[in-house]
C-alpha cells in the first residue's frame, strides 16, 4: 500500500484535472479502465470521439500519442506501449485479434490484422501493414512489413 503525504495528495488533484481537460487520448483510456463511473463523467470532459478501444486486457503504461482515427481493438496489450494517430490494431475476423507484447512502438498510419503476435521491445514503422508474427527486439517496416533491425543490428529479413 502507497501512503501519500498531505503535500503529494494535493498535487495529484490538479495534475488529474489537467489531463483530464487537456489529453483527450487520457480521457479515452481512464473512462474506458473506469467502466460505468468513467462513463457517468464522460459528459463533464468529453471524450475523442475518433479513438476507439476494444481491448480487453491492456497492460499498465499504455500512451496514445495523437488518437485521432485510431483503433485499438487488440486481444492483449503489453505493458508500456506507444501507439500513434491512424492505427488500426484489430480484427481479421471475428476471432481474430493480434497480441502486443511489452514496450511495443506502433508508429503513425501502421496496421497490425489477424491473429499475430508482435514480441516484446518491437519498433512498428510508419504506414507499415502487419500480417505476421513479429519476433521480439526487431523493427519492421513496409508493406508487407519486413524487419529491418533485429537486437540493434541492420538487416533486411522477410517475416
Amino acid at each position: 500500500m502507497v501512503i501519500f503525504d498531505d503535500d503529494a495528495q494535493h498535487a495529484l488533484v490538479p495534475a488529474f484535472l489537467r489531463l483530464m481537460s487537456f489529453h483527450h487520448e487520457y480521457r479515452n483510456l481512464f473512462y474506458y479502465r473506469t467502466g460505468l463511473p468513467g462513463r457517468l463523467l464522460s459528459p463533464l470532459c468529453r471524450p475523442l470521439p475518433t479513438l476507439y478501444i476494444t481491448t480487453p486486457d491492456i497492460g499498465p503504461g499504455l500512451y496514445i500519442q495523437h488518437g485521432f482515427a485510431t483503433i485499438i481493438s487488440a486481444a492483449r496489450i503489453g505493458r508500456d506501449c506507444w501507439i500513434n494517430q491512424q492505427v488500426t490494431i484489430g480484427h481479421a475476423n471475428c476471432t481474430d485479434a493480434p497480441v502486443l507484447g511489452d514496450n511495443v512502438v506502433v508508429h503513425a498510419g501502421a496496421k497490425v490484422i489477424g491473429a499475430v503476435r508482435v514480441g516484446d521491445h518491437v519498433t512498428i514503422g510508419a504506414n507499415a501493414v502487419v500480417v505476421k508474427d513479429v519476433p521480439a527486439r526487431t523493427t519492421v517496416v513496409g508493406v508487407p512489413a519486413r524487419i529491418v533491425r533485429r537486437n540493434g543490428k541492420r538487416v533486411d529479413e522477410a517475416l
